[in-house]
């Protein structure tokens, strides 16, 4: 079966900043995808976290580029395989220069985190448990 993918592409005033961020959270950067203007990091085999230049993004759409650190664009929501990981993502993005966004949220079955990384995107990290997703 083919395996979809979603590519999260992003816009930062400061790529080397950017790309030492998801660099600090264990994020491998691609240099094959990788340029001057555009940092690839994998995040899985089907979700890639691109993050590109002002100038670079521009090139995608005719849309006005959301000030991240003003105005929330997109939430983009990561599963974690235990409730451990949640804390693990969320304690190396703020180690890497990110802060941590909103309230934890423990419902007991479901437990989650969020971060800001260092250009305002708001990544949630959330664990939930499969014995709840089942039932």
């Amino acid at each position: 079966m083919y395996q979809q993918m979603i590519f999260v592409n992003l816009a930062t005033n400061d790529l080397d900043a950017a790309k030492k961020f998801f660099a600090g959270l264990g994020w491998e950067l691609n240099a094959q995808f990788s340029d001057d203007s555009t940092a690839s990091f994998p995040v899985s085999d089907t979700i890639v976290v691109m993050v590109h230049t002002p100038q670079k993004y521009r090139e995608f759409t005719k849309k006005e580029i959301a000030d991240s650190a003003k105005t929330s664009e997109v939430l983009i929501a990561l599963s974690a395989e235990s409730r451990e990981k949640v804390d693990e993502l969320v304690e190396k993005a703020v180690a890497a220069g990110g802060s941590v966004s909103g309230e934890t949220q423990d419902h007991g079955f479901m437990y989650g985190r969020a971060f800001d990384d260092v250009d305002g995107h708001t990544f949630e990290v959330v664990w939930m448990d499969p014995a709840a997703v089942q039932g």
